[in-house]
């Protein structure tokens, strides 16, 4: 007969709205191991496995640190309640994490007060909902009927004869399937697993049945929520919210997010990220939450795996309305692991745009050309394993389903080109991330001879401002004494004076830096001076700087709003990214366009 030898979660702590998958061990009669399931309709030796799930709920309840999530909270901010703030966001677990907190809690309290001041009434945002003012106040020592009484969670059993008295505690059925999503009403309890052997013939346990507990359910931490900010200075009527566009017709939203492929978010490398904020499982909920409630009308991620894209982000965008389109890296024998293959991935909104083609760069494909023309026989092979990354470049033009043409243009298609990048990553390689953003440049410029059409080039470059990829995109030239041209051991670079385009190309988040009136000092400053980009869009304990950038046509779109850079505020004290709140490395850039009014010719 079959055995349960093991059963284990991959992680510890379960997070609301994150899926549970138990690793389960079983041995079979000839002593072989396996971990496949055993359903029911595909019985395995005359057995199979059946599994539940159960919420074990005492008399105690419990709150939950709204910073630390794996701890219990001790204290309250008063302000919170009073300000009708959600109570989660209230419970701190010592006065220290409250003190620590404070200039992240604050703007809580200051939105709140914000809401009421500016509208009367309730204000939604993408993360909360405020609608009060109040102070920062502690309430000390809270008890186990001190904590609000929303935390005890419903009591209503999912499946029936699912409630149990035992020892005090109640336990509640909640699934009866392998896998489980802890939902609001599991938070601050254990969850139990229970797996046995049935015969399936006779439809009995078979031997004791194997089980383990969870640790606390703790709620799926969300930042503060960034707002979209209009760069004429006029006030936006409302913020960027799930349940209403804050576009007008005329216009469209463009998002660029490198998301961190789960294949390089090593615990070695983002230990300062706690084991479950960093497992893919939880990643991958919070990253489709943050996405959908940017609600943006151009979607272009970067570090997408391709299994991810297939059966997860393809899918679950799907369900919010877009078409996806996705290019993988090329894996080629200098690839270093061809089980992580990632890419570029672009979503639209099919009520706002539809497809009208698509283009695949390969700069793989473009540096065989390249040697062959350029390269002398005997140093093709070093000139390939210098040039050969497998990086990529997704080109997509889409046709709008609306118009701001108005009476003098009836009926003209309004076309954009979607460029989304990811460029090589090694810092040693200057020469060959500006031959990349060159060549994508070059290839974009084909597309615009042929067509009447604005430019938008999205992605991670890899590459600071004030480096030369980022001057020869922002300004369409490279000065020829750049720093960065001394490194070009292949000769690709040369002559300097060959390193343009004609695309008039000019970066969104700029426009912060140009934006008049004292609503935008605080823009100001979160970016760096002399270039006018945001001081960083890629933070870690190693590296604090930009590498990620949307730029557009000036000559044929304006901004209209951006959305909001983060700080220190934003980010809590002695935080690195990823975190809890904020499940990659990268933070998201968010630029409204308008197209301007064609004239007649």
């Amino acid at each position: 007969m079959l055995s349960v030898l093991r059963v284990h979660l991959p992680s510890d702590i379960p997070i609301v709205g994150c899926e549970l998958t138990p690793y389960v061990l079983v041995k079979r009669p000839d002593k072989s191991v396996i971990t496949e399931d055993i359903p029911e309709s595909a019985p395995l030796d005359g057995y199979f496995l059946r599994y539940k799930w159960y919420r074990i709920q005492s008399d105690r309840k419990v709150a939950i640190c709204s910073v630390h999530p794996s701890e219990q909270a001790t204290l309250q901010c008063l302000g919170c309640v009073k300000a009708k703030i959600p109570i989660t966001k209230s419970y701190h677990c010592s006065p220290k994490c409250f003190s620590d907190a404070w200039q992240h809690h604050r703007v809580l309290h200051e939105r709140a007060a914000s809401a009421v001041n500016e509208n009367g009434n309730e204000e939604e945002e993408i993360f909360g909902r405020f609608n009060g003012s109040g102070s920062g106040v502690i309430n000390t020592n809270l008890t186990g009927t001190q904590a609000n009484s929303s935390l005890a969670n419903g009591a209503t059993a999912l499946y029936p004869a699912a409630v149990t008295q035992r020892g005090g505690e109640t336990w509640f059925e909640v699934g009866r399937f392998k896998t489980y999503t802890p939902t609001a009403d599991d938070i601050g309890h254990v969850l139990k697993f229970e797996c046995v052997v049935v015969d399936a013939e006779s439809k009995q346990p078979v031997g004791q049945s194997s089980t383990l507990n969870t640790s606390r359910v703790i709620p799926a931490p969300s930042p503060t929520p960034r707002r979209l900010i209009p760069v004429s200075g006029v006030e936006m009527p409302g913020h960027l919210d799930v349940d209403g566009r804050v576009s007008s017709s005329g216009t469209f939203t463009v998002l660029s997010y490198n998301i961190l492929s789960d294949s390089y978010a090593a615990n070695d490398l983002y230990s300062y990220c706690p084991s479950w904020a960093l497992s893919w499982a939880y990643r991958r909920q919070n990253l489709l939450r943050e996405i959908v409630g940017y609600r943006a009308d151009i979607v272009c991620l970067q570090e997408v795996q391709s299994d991810h894209f297939e059966e997860f982000f393809a899918p679950e965008l799907d369900k919010h309305g877009y078409q996806a389109l996705y290019k993988r890296k090329t894996a080629e024998v200098f690839n270093g692991n061809i089980y992580s293959n990632d890419g570029c991935a672009t979503f639209f909104r099919r009520d706002r745009f539809s497809h009208v083609k698509k283009y695949e760069v390969e700069f793989n494909k473009a540096a065989q050309s390249l040697t062959e023309a350029l390269v002398p026989s005997t140093q093709k092979k070093t000139a390939l394993g210098r040039l050969i990354k497998d990086n990529i470049a997704l080109i997509v033009v889409l046709e709008a389903k609306f118009s701001n043409q108005g009476i003098d243009n009836p009926g003209k298609r309004q076309l954009v080109c979607v460029a989304n990048t990811h460029v090589n990553v090694q810092q040693d390689l200057k020469d060959v991330k500006l031959w990349q953003v060159h060549t994508l440049l070059k290839g974009l410029e084909k597309i615009a001879a042929s067509a009447d059409i604005p430019m938008l080039v999205c992605g991670d470059f890899n590459s600071v401002p004030g480096s030369a990829p980022h001057a020869l995109l922002a300004m369409g030239k490279v000065d020829p004494m750049h720093s960065d041209l001394a490194v070009d051991p292949l000769g690709i670079l040369r002559p300097a004076t060959k390193l343009t385009h004609q695309l008039p190309l000019v970066s969104a988040y700029s426009s912060f830096g140009r934006a008049a009136g004292i609503g935008f000092e605080q823009q100001r400053r979160r970016l760096d001076l002399t270039t006018n980009e945001p001081l960083f869009t890629n933070c870690t304990r190693d590296f604090i700087g930009t590498h990620d950038y949307i730029f557009y046509s000036a000559d044929s779109l304006t901004v209209e709003s951006l959305l909001e850079l983060l700080d220190e505020d934003g980010l809590r004290k002695d935080t690195a990214l990823p975190s809890p709140e904020w499940s990659s490395d990268h933070i998201a850039l968010l630029a409204e366009f308008r197209c301007k009014p064609r004239t007649r010719r």
